[in-house]
């Protein structure tokens, strides 16, 4: 884990502390949504009573990317036409995005971030429908994909200076950010970002797919391996922020899962421009 001394675990706790709690609507979603059996009008009910999330909903339904033919006038219409999980997931990306700093110190480029994380959520969630054997829920490699990387939003606020420092040290020395931010920081963003989804109440099947997912010899879990996988994807369409760019010699991750060539399983994903586009309106209409 690197140089985790009291003083940097100390910092560090502070840092999570005042990062701005997760809504608890969004909580309240997620909790709903758990039960296979909930009915729409009890997302609808929660929704509805949070105004700027309900009018954020309709203005993302309402986008030239879905292109409904009537408008949209109701969270109630909004659940017909995209259903509980794509409301689901809407509710909870947009609790990210307004967490999400407009300004950072250390010139952390938060909105291709955020396609990078959207965009892997979606393909984690996907890869959990295909290759987890019912092993792991697809909403939850949603949220791993979406979260996955929160920590380096915490460095970059927080710690800016050395997390400014590691972002450069990836570019000159060629190495993955995790790495850099080991050598600058002594620990990594997965470690920060784990503590913050603590913070936040996730569940801790979740925390800890977040704070190993850059740990080559954790025990690999089915949620681990599909947010690996969306993530190595995601690199390979070029959504990576301050990070590792995709390299031709990669293997593919869990090979035992997903099978030894990385270009059937994205061929077995669909159009992959299209998860990218969409992730990309989302961003444009916030």
């Amino acid at each position: 884990m690197g140089n985790l001394t009291p003083e940097l675990e100390r910092k560090l706790g502070m840092a999570v502390e005042r990062m701005p709690a997760f809504p608890k609507s969004v909580q309240k979603i997620l909790e709903l949504t758990r039960n296979i059996n909930c009915l729409p009008k009890e997302l609808v009910a929660v929704i509805e009573k949070d105004p700027v999330m309900t009018l954020k909903i309709l203005r993302v339904v309402n986008s030239a990317f879905y292109g409904l033919p009537n408008k949209v006038t109701s969270v109630n219409q909004a659940v017909v036409y995209l259903g509980i999980n794509t409301l689901k997931n809407l509710a909870l990306s947009f609790a990210a995005v307004g967490i999400l700093p407009g300004f950072n110190a250390a010139g952390f480029d938060t909105q291709r971030y955020l396609v990078h994380s959207l965009t892997t959520g979606v393909l984690a969630r996907q890869l959990c429908q295909k290759y987890s054997q019912g092993q792991a829920d697809p909403g939850d490699c949603y949220i791993a994909g979406l979260l996955h990387d929160f920590g380096k939003v915490v460095f970059a606020l927080f710690l800016a200076p050395e997390f400014s420092h590691a972002m450069a040290l990836t570019e000159e020395k060629g190495i993955p950010l995790h790495e850099a931010e080991l050598e600058v920081i002594g620990v990594e963003h997965g470690y920060v970002g784990a503590m913050l989804a603590a913070k936040w109440q996730f569940a801790e099947p979740l925390v800890e797919c977040i704070r190993l997912h850059h740990m080559k010899d954790a025990e690999p879990t089915a949620m681990l391996d599909c947010l690996r996988m969306a993530d190595q994807i995601a690199r390979q369409r070029g959504q990576f922020i301050s990070g590792t760019p995709y390299r031709d010699d990669e293997a593919p991750i869990a090979p035992e899962r997903f099978g030894a060539d990385l270009a059937t399983v994205v061929a077995s994903l669909g159009d992959l421009d299209k998860i990218v586009a969409e992730a990309m309106a989302f961003v444009e209409v916030q």
